[in-house]
This record gives structure tokens, sequence and C-alpha cells, in this order.
């Protein structure tokens, strides 16, 4: 932080607060959905289809911010997303049937998915490129901190209201983002890069489609391969337990901060190949053996360590592989292909579990994923150190 100028500051603090008041309008929605599944009396399949079609939005969310951000600006598009998702949270609390949460739990979903592609690239841009890992990575631990917001207002409101009301108070809080985005709109200016490749092109210029051309779409594929994995996360923690969950939160969030350190002091690929082994071992371990419960409570730590630790790489290492004109659009795409693709996941596990049992189905199925990691890892260039490009 002492390295950074007042923009650069502004900008942490914007991106880091942003990513967590995303994670905790997003966690709010999966800590009320028993509620309202004994409440409303919804089927198992009606609380799936509203998960489903919420990633599948934020998925177009993330490709249309890109886009976006590329031509309106990153600052300008990052505080829209903020006031999008929040205002959509809110609205979630006035409903009163199924139809009505999937039509604005969808719509949520946009703002959620666009967050990412537009502050990444801000981030990115205003860093030095000797920080640039570490503080990328940091502002990705703010979900971490997200989370363990929304377990506590969870915790608070459920225990001083009836859960027929709670579940409203929860997401009127969810409007809270709203304001901050109206501080980001009065502090955060928009990279020095992005205005002077602006002064210097046209926006007619810009194309979407440049991303699948010969110079690009390479890295494109590999990317998305990378962050295939990202979907998996949501479905291999049995959280039963308070004590779990506030392990693997608290593991999360330095699997961030470690990760984003270790981005800049041994570079990406490094980083990414370590955590990735490392998950593997840890899902194997957790997924196929027969544990305590007191193992499976540690076990926590290290789990939500590593799977994080992958993660925290992703935003700097994104952004160097694209040029200025279509940086956020090719973040957002490929970030976003990804977790698409990874949505796959829980119903091959499902197929898998028929025949090898659930836990060895989901270890199987992460361990596979773990793989692409590698893989992407692997075949991607090392971008430590080097400039952006313009």
């Amino acid at each position: 932080m002492n390295e950074m100028g007042a923009p650069a500051r502004r900008a942490f603090w914007a991106c880091f607060a942003g990513w967590a008041l995303d994670a905790m309008d997003v966690q709010l929605y999966a800590l009320v959905m028993p509620t309202l599944i004994a409440l409303w009396g919804m089927s198992q399949a009606q609380a799936g289809l509203l998960g489903t079609t919420a990633l599948l939005f934020s998925s177009l969310g993330g490709w249309a911010a890109g886009i976006l951000a590329d031509h309106f600006g990153r600052a300008r598009i990052l505080r829209l997303t903020i006031a999008w998702f929040a205002v959509f949270t809110f609205l979630s609390g006035l409903t009163h049937s199924f139809g009505q949460l999937l039509l604005t739990r969808s719509l949520q979903g946009l703002g959620f998915g666009g967050e990412w592609a537009a502050g990444a690239a801000l981030m990115s841009e205003v860093i030095d490129r000797r920080h640039r890992g570490r503080a990328v990575g940091t502002v990705q631990g703010g979900w971490s901190i997200g989370y363990g917001m929304a377990v506590a207002l969870f915790t608070l409101v459920f225990s001083v209201a009836r859960p027929s009301v709670a579940w409203r108070y929860l997401f009127f809080v969810g409007l809270a983002p709203a304001l901050f985005a109206y501080w980001i709109w009065r502090n955060v200016e928009e990279p020095a890069l992005f205005r002077q490749h602006r002064a210097a092109t046209t926006p007619a210029r810009f194309s979407f489609l440049e991303i699948f051309g010969a110079a690009m779409r390479r890295r494109v594929f590999l990317a998305s391969l990378l962050a295939a994995y990202l979907k998996n996360i949501q479905h291999l923690s049995v959280l039963g337990t308070g004590g779990y969950l506030g392990l693997n939160i608290c593991g999360s969030f330095l699997g961030y901060l470690a990760s984003a350190q270790l981005s800049d002091q041994i570079g990406r690929r490094r980083t990414f190949i370590g955590m990735a082994s490392a998950a593997a071992v840890t899902v194997s371990c957790y997924t196929m053996l027969r544990l305590g419960k007191t193992a499976v409570l540690l076990l926590g730590f290290p789990l939500g360590f590593f799977q994080s630790g992958i993660i925290g790489a992703m935003g700097a290492t994104f952004a160097e592989l694209f040029p200025t004109r279509v940086r956020a659009t090719g973040q957002g795409f490929s970030y976003n292909t990804g977790r698409a693709l990874g949505s796959c996941v829980p119903a091959l596990v499902g197929i898998l579990a028929v025949e090898a049992g659930l836990g060895r189905a989901m270890g199987i199925c992460a361990v596979c994923a773990y793989l692409l990691v590698l893989i992407a890892a692997t075949a991607l260039p090392e971008t430590c150190g080097q400039e952006l490009e313009g």
C-alpha cells in the first residue's frame, strides 16, 4: 500500500470493498435458501434452478461488463455493476413467490458477474507491474471478508427476527453497496493507461470478436480452461458446522493473500502449479478417506487456503494476457466462460455418484479440475513483471 499513489489506493479500496460487498450479497441468497424452501414449499429442483439461472446470468453479466468497460471505462462500469446487484438484492426482499425471486435473482446475477470484469481491469491498470499480483490478489481476498459478513448478518438478523421476515431484512441490507457506488463515482478515476489509449484511438476500432483472432484465441482458450475449476469450490464443502465454516473462510482469506505475494515473488505459473497440486491432495484426502469429525473440521482450513490460492493469481494474470483495447473483454469472457463450464460439474458428480459414491465422485471431479489448472498454467506464458500492453 505504501508504494501506491493516492489514485491507486482509492482504486484498491474501491475494488476490495466492491468485491467484498458483492460476495456478501451473493452469499445471502445461499444462506436464506433453506428458509425459503420451508416457507414457500419450494422443491429442490426449484432451488437448484435459482442457482443455475443466477450462474448463467452472471456469466452473461461478466461478458457484457467486460465489453462495456473497454468501451466506456472501468470505473464507470464498476460502479454501475455494484449499484445493479445491490438494487436487485434489495428487490429480492420484496418478492412473494418463486417466479418473482427467480427474476430478481437472475437480474442480480448480471451485476455480480460484471463487477469482477470491470474491477480486475481497473486494478491491474493502476498498479505498478512489480506489485500487480500482490495488489490484485489481495483485492480478491475481499470475497472471504464478504462471505464472513453475510454469515454474521445472517446470525444476527435471524436471532432477533422471525424467519418469516428475517430473510427479507437481510435482502434489504443488501442495498448498502449502492451507497458505496456513489463514493466510487466521487473518488475513483479511470486508469491513466486506459485514458491514454482512448485518446490515441477511436471506439470504432474496438471489436468483441478480436479476442478470437489468431493473436489472442489461444490465450482466451487457456484462460477459460484455467477458470473452469472455479465452480467446484461451491460443491466440495459440506459446511455442517460453524467451526468448519469459520476455518474455511479464514483459510480462504489467507490463501488469497499468500497467492498474491507468491505470484509476484515466484511467478504466476509456479503459483498456479503449487496451489493446484496442494489443493488436489487436500481434496483427495477430504473426499476419499475415512476421516473423523476433527480431521474434517481441520481440513476446512487448507481446503479454503489452496482453492482460493488459485483464484488469487488469476486477476493479474488475465490482465497481462490482453492489450488495453480488449483487456476487460478478454478477462470477463475467459473468467465467466470458465465458470459456466464449471457449472457442469454438479451434474457430472451426480452421474458418477451412482457407481462411485458421492464423496469419491466429488473427489474425482475435483482432481480432474485441478489437472486442468496445471495444464493451462503450463501452457500459458509467464507474465510476471511485464508491462501491460497498450
